[in-house]
Formats: C-alpha cells, structure tokens, sequence
C-alpha cells in the first residue's frame, strides 16, 4: 500500500466517494487498486478502508442484496453487480425543476472536447433515458443551454490524459513571474481547492507541481507515456501549496499587526519577538511570490532574508508608492 490515510474521513465526502464508486467498479470488473485511486484522488489505504465499508451496502440486508465486492490487493472484484440491477432498483421519479436541470447539465457535458467517445455516447444514451422519464419536463430543458469556460476543455484534456496515462505538453501562466512558459508534465491527478488544479510531475523543474486549470493557455495530449516517480499523495485540505525541505528558507519578521501570517502560511518555526512580534522562518518552491505579502503587511512586516528576496521587496514597494503619488499628483483635488 502507498501511505496512509491523510485525514480522518469526511463522512459527507466519503459516502459521495462510496457513491460514485459503485458506478465505476461496476463498469471496470478486476480494476487496479492503484488506478481507481489515482483516479478518485484518495491513498490505496483510503480506498480499501471504502472497500471494506461497501459489502455493507444494498438494497436491503439480505445477502443476495448486499454488495458482494473484494479484492485480491492488486485488483477489485465485484461478484453480484446485479444486486444494483434494474430488477432490484425502485423506478426514479424526478421533479420538473430535477429533470431540467439534468438534462441541461448532461447536454452540456457532452459537448466538452476531449471526452472519451465512448463516455460521450453512454451520456447521451443515459440523457435520452432521462428525456423520454420526464416527459413535458424535457421540453423546458431544451430551450436552455450551458457554455462552458476554456477550463473545462482543459480538464476534459487533463483527465483524458491521467486516464490513458499519457504525457501532456501546456503553455502556462504564472502571475508570480507574469509569464507564460511552455512545460511538460506527467498528471498524476485533478484536486478542487477553491479552483480546479493538476497535481504533477513537472519534466522542466523535475519536480512535484500544482498547475491551476484556468491559467493553462494551451494543451496537448502528448504520445509519450506518463511515468511519475512513485510520490506519496498529500492531504491538500488544508493548503494547496505544501512547502518541501528542499524548499528555500524565507524569513519574516512581522509586528502585531502581522501575526496572521503564521495562521496562513505552513512555516517551519515562529520566534516571539519584543512588543508582541514574530520572526517567522518559512519554506516555499517560489520565493519571489512572497513580494506580495511584503506589500500587504507594510509596516506590519519585512522580509529578513534571502537578501535578494527583501532587496526586491523593498524595490516594489517603492514602485508602488512613487505610482500612487504620480497618480495623486496627477488627478489633483
């Protein structure tokens, strides 16, 4: 197994996990554990521990009923996928405003680029099912249409990629350094933190890396294979960006005004300092993107060090006072 679970699980999270499980074991007989975890995002630990909860689970407590799913701790089997057939399911019944909102989810979706054909042609199948179950209520649903943004091209890419195990090539802009760099990477899998992000193995840093969907300016599916060294998958609920040891140290030094910083940001150690302040030592994979805090603490903080790193600091929050005085000179009372 790869690592433990990283967090006491989320009753809420894990039941709609559980949910989508069944769906996906039954239409992939002898899975691999590690290609279903990937998948849902969650450890080999986490999914087996969901393995053991679902014989539990059925349309009642009678044993033909009951979910009959095991493994061999390679692969997942599922022995009585018909105990969830349509001879064992109640018929579904959906209001007006349900079935219209289904349907126009569903027309949407079939039309992101990237889908697999063959999941583009289940959906439509199972969207036509839905059409004829609710009669008038479909009429309405026509009328309505969904576009989406360029980050649902992406993601259909990103997840046809983790899906075939292949390399992806994008064009991506990173605000930190307002610039837009061209990088090869091996998707190891899709997180939701606020905004849709790949978690990969980056071919230019050779390094682990966060890739927010929204800023990639382009995307290829590439024909060489994904082969992400073997990593333990972090617990990303608590912060996107987890510093490394290999990180380069920032220390920063901030008053009582400041001290939220070590609320917000994972830091390895946070010194008292006289009249209420920290002296805050701290790791990040982008140094420079700290030149923001620098602004927003004003005369709540300063970084102390690396050198180069307060040096540009400094640089950027005269920039910014000198274009706020052009622009109050300029406007005048």
């Amino acid at each position: 197994m790869v690592g433990k679970p990283a967090r006491p699980a989320n009753a809420i999270d894990q039941t709609r996990r559980m949910l989508s499980l069944v769906t996906y074991l039954r239409e992939r007989p002898g899975a691999r554990i590690e290609d279903v975890a990937r998948a849902f995002g969650i450890t080999e630990d986490e999914l087996v521990s969901d393995l053991d909860v679902l014989p539990m689970c059925g349309t009642s407590f009678r044993g033909g009923d009951l979910l009959d799913i095991d493994t061999d701790g390679e692969r997942i089997w599922w022995h009585n996928p018909a105990a969830l057939g349509a001879e064992a399911a109640e018929p579904l019944r959906l209001a007006a405003d349900e079935a219209t909102a289904l349907l126009v989810a569903a027309r949407a979706v079939a039309t992101l680029p990237g889908l697999r054909e063959s999941d583009r042609q289940a959906l439509l199948r199972a969207t036509a099912k839905v059409e004829t179950a609710a009669g008038e209520a479909a009429g309405a649903s026509s009328r309505l249409s969904v576009t989406f943004e360029a980050e649902g091209g992406v993601f259909a890419d990103v997840d046809r990629a983790i899906s075939e195990r292949r390399r992806l090539w994008i064009r991506y802009y990173s605000p930190a350094r307002d610039e837009v760099t061209e990088r090869e990477i091996d998707p190891i899998r899709l997180v939701s933190v606020g905004h849709t992000y790949v978690e990969a193995w980056c071919r230019r840093s050779e390094a682990r890396r966060t890739f927010r969907l929204d800023r990639v300016a382009e995307i290829k599916i590439l024909d060489e294979p994904s082969a992400p060294p073997e990593i333990e998958l972090r617990d990303l609920s608590e912060a996107l960006v987890q510093p490394a040891a290999e990180d380069p140290e920032v220390v920063v030094e901030v008053g009582p005004g400041g001290r939220w910083v070590a609320e917000y940001y994972p830091h390895d150690s946070a010194e008292e300092l006289p009249e209420g302040g920290l002296r805050i030592t701290l790791r990040t994979p982008d140094p420079a993107s700290l030149r923001r805090l620098a602004l927003r603490l004003g005369r709540d903080g300063r970084i102390v060090s690396p050198q180069d790193l307060a040096d540009a600091a400094r640089r950027a929050a005269r920039e910014a006072l000198a274009a706020y005085d052009e622009a109050v000179t300029t406007t005048g009372p």
